[in-house]
Order: structure tokens, then C-alpha cells, then sequence
């Protein structure tokens, strides 16, 4: 499957302006097609969902195939699919509906490796109803999330347990499947935030496991916004608070008010991206396969330019070990020089990749870098060989200079 970057990078008009980002781990660059979308139903007719009028039905159509969109992305049930404002308000909703079931002497799992978007929401939502959190660490070595860190923490009262899927400051993997086995195993259910590996691979909900998986388009060529991806029936187990008047149906009932249309087009045009990267037939879900796999093969060839370059310069510490499997996201100190100074200095070259705990504060602490955190290059379907080498050049500039 022939990968074509070029092609690729002349659909994203941002990049006309010259930058190199590695920015993509915190909101990607958008193709054309996705404005494109966004635009056409900002300038059409539409209104709230129904099927009387044309503007009525149209978004309708607008969010029933942004439903389908994603679960074509994930594997998913498109009745299962919860769109929000983003996936941290999402995680919050759904906290506050599931600790409706629970109560003092009940456990909840949450690990170190987390951004604190899978981590906060339901330390809050426990700490509410007086149930007990139990933390997860991992090795700071390797950055590996281990599933004994997880198993060690499990009891018969554990509730749920909550995991990212791929670290967004690290980028490691944990085996998903074999902790939401073991979840299932004491009756507890998975949450599993699958923002920052949603852009990178290939997704199959039921395969990893996931009793809920969350992801935010706009960290895959989307627009800004959040979605959940559950089976129908278990949502129908929650009552969120909501207003009367408002649908008691699901998904709708999770979704508070008048959805985005105009987010929800733009998704649907980012997945039809992503299943587009290379050419072929067939179904989307088939498509996506397909694109996703060649994806995967252009941005682990990158990763490995990138993070060898790093690895050899002087001065250059790289954190996480180099031979795990992980998503193309690197993480960097440079001797001598804050976070802060490297971000900017490589700004100034045009070189975007900023630096911080990106959210994933549990983890920027674990690892000893404090809340200032570390450098971030993340890798995107834009990304090209000479944007990694403008990095390392940058950087390397930096160790000499």
C-alpha cells in the first residue's frame, strides 16, 4: 500500500504557511475536505433535528452520519455513539451518571499513565459518594503501564476501571485488552480514553474490550469536539441528569442540548479522510483499514528517524524506552535548558512543537519532570521527512549552540 505524503500534505491549507508541527498530539491540522464540510452546513438551511422541513432533515442526516462515521472509525454500535463538547465534559457526564450507582465501600481504578481527563472525573465522582480510588503506576523506565499494575489493584468491589489506550505524553500501549479482561473478570466495567491512539491505529472496540471508549475528532483531522462509544444497552442502564423536556432516547439523552451540526459534518468528512489516504474500494470501515495501515507504516518509519536522531544527540534525554510499541510521539529534555526555552527557540524556526505536562499531569510527575513537564513531537499524516529533519537540525543547533 503505496503511501503518498505529498498527496496527502497539499489537501491541508495550513501548511502553506511554513511551520513543521509536531503539534498534532493537542488538536491536528485539518484537510480541506473537513472545512469544507463545516462550511457547506453553516451556509445551508438547517435546524433542530426532525423530518418536516428540509433544514429538519438535514441535520438529521447531519447526525446520524456523523454517528455512523464513527462507529465505522471504531467498530462501534453508531446507536452507542455520544458526540459533547469535548471528551473531558463527556468523561464528566458519565462519571456523575455511573457513581449514581455507587457507594462507600466501592473501588475505582485510575493509573499514573493518564491524561487527567481520565483521571479527575472519577476521583471526584467517587470522592462524592464516598467510594475508594485506587491508583495504578507504571514503569518510569520504560514508560509500560504493565497489567499487573492494574491486576494488583482489583478487588471483587472495584467498579470501573479507567486506562488511556495510548499515553498522550509518552505515547506507550498499554495492553488494553488483558486489563479490561481483568476488569470484566470482578464485575468491574472499562472506560477506556482512546484520544491519543484513535489518529494512529486502527480501532476495534469490541476487541479491546472497551465497555466505553472516548476520542476527540479534532485530534483526527476533525473539529473540535468529543464522542463516546458504548453499547446501546449499557447506556440505557444511566440516567445522566438532564432536562425534562429533553430526549430520554439514547444516545440523545447524554447529549444535553442542541448538538454542533456543523462539528458533526466536519468529523464525518475527517473520517472519510483517513479512509481515503489510499486508494481503494469498498466500505468504509474496509477503507479505513486499509489507510490506517499504511498510515501506521509512514509515521512508525518517521518515529524511528526521529526518535534515533534524538537518542544520539548529546545532551538530549528521550524518555520512555526506544524498542516499545507506542504511537509516534516522542518526549525530550535538552541539558541545560527548560521546556519552556526549547519550545520557544524551535518556535522561532519555525519548528512547532511545544512543551508542558500537556494534562497528563499524574504522569509528568511520576516520571520526575514536575508541572513544567517536557518537549512533545508528535507525528501526523502530514508529517514528512523533512519536517523531522528540520527538528533534529534545530535541536542539534540547540546542544552546539
Amino acid at each position: 500500500m503505496n503511501y503518498d505524503v505529498a498527496a496527502v500534505r497539499a489537501r491541508f491549507p495550513a501548511l502553506a504557511e511554513g511551520a513543521a508541527h509536531f503539534d498534532g498530539p493537542g488538536g491536528s491540522q485539518v484537510p480541506d475536505a473537513v472545512a469544507e464540510a463545516v462550511a457547506r452546513t453553516m451556509l445551508a438551511a438547517v435546524s433542530n433535528r426532525g423530518q418536516v422541513t428540509a433544514a429538519e432533515r438535514r441535520a438529521d442526516l447531519v447526525v446520524t452520519g456523523a454517528r455512523q462515521a464513527v462507529a465505522d472509525l471504531l467498530g462501534a454500535d453508531p446507536a452507542g455513539v455520544v458526540f459533547g463538547r469535548s471528551m473531558t465534559a463527556l468523561t464528566y457526564d458519565l462519571s456523575r451518571a455511573l457513581a449514581k450507582h455507587w457507594g462507600p465501600g466501592d473501588e475505582v481504578v485510575v493509573t499514573r499513565l493518564d491524561h487527567d481527563a481520565n483521571i479527575r472525573p472519577w476521583v471526584q465522582a467517587a470522592e462524592a459518594v464516598g467510594a475508594t480510588v485506587r491508583w495504578a503506576g507504571f514503569d518510569r523506565e520504560t514508560g509500560e503501564l504493565p497489567v499487573s499494575a492494574i491486576t494488583d489493584v482489583l478487588s471483587p468491589r472495584t467498579r470501573l476501571v479507567a486506562v488511556t489506550a495510548a499515553s498522550n505524553l509518552l505515547g506507550s500501549r498499554p495492553d488494553v485488552s488483558a486489563i479490561t479482561a481483568a476488569a470484566h473478570e470482578v464485575g468491574a466495567l472499562a472506560y477506556v480514553d482512546g484520544v491519543h491512539l484513535t489518529p494512529h491505529a486502527f480501532v476495534d472496540v469490541a476487541a479491546l474490550g472497551a465497555d466505553f471508549y472516548a476520542c476527540s475528532p479534532y485530534k483526527f483531522l476533525g473539529p473540535h469536539l468529543g464522542a463516546v462509544a458504548a453499547a446501546p444497552a449499557l447506556l440505557e442502564t444511566l440516567r445522566p441528569d438532564k432536562l425534562l423536556p429533553s430526549s430520554d432516547a439514547v444516545p440523545e439523552r447524554f447529549e444535553l442540548g442542541t448538538l454542533p451540526y456543523e462539528s458533526l459534518a466536519g468529523t464525518t468528512a475527517a473520517v472519510d479522510f483517513l479512509a481515503s489516504l489510499v486508494a481503494g474500494e469498498g466500505p468504509r470501515r474496509t477503507r479505513l483499514a486499509r489507510s490506517m495501515a499504511a498510515l501506521d507504516g509512514h509515521e512508525a518509519a518517521l518515529l524511528a528517524r526521529l526518535d534515533g536522531g534524538l537518542r544520539a544527540l548529546p545532551g538530549v534525554l528521550v524518555h520512555g524506552a526506544p524498542d516499545r510499541h507506542r504511537t509516534p510521539t516522542v518526549l525530550f529534555t535538552v541539558d541545560g535548558l527548560t521546556p519552556r526555552a526549547v519550545y520557544e527557540r524551535l518556535a522561532l524556526a519555525g519548528v512547532n512543537a511545544p512543551a508542558s505536562h500537556f494534562y497528563a499531569l499524574e504522569c509528568a510527575r511520576w516520571l520526575g519532570l514536575g508541572d513544567a513537564g517536557a518537549v512533545r513531537a508528535g507525528i501526523a499524516p502530514y508529517t514528512n521527512e523533512s519536517d523531522v529533519d528540520r527538528l533534529l537540525t534545530e535541536v542539534a543547533d540547540l546542544v552546539t549552540g
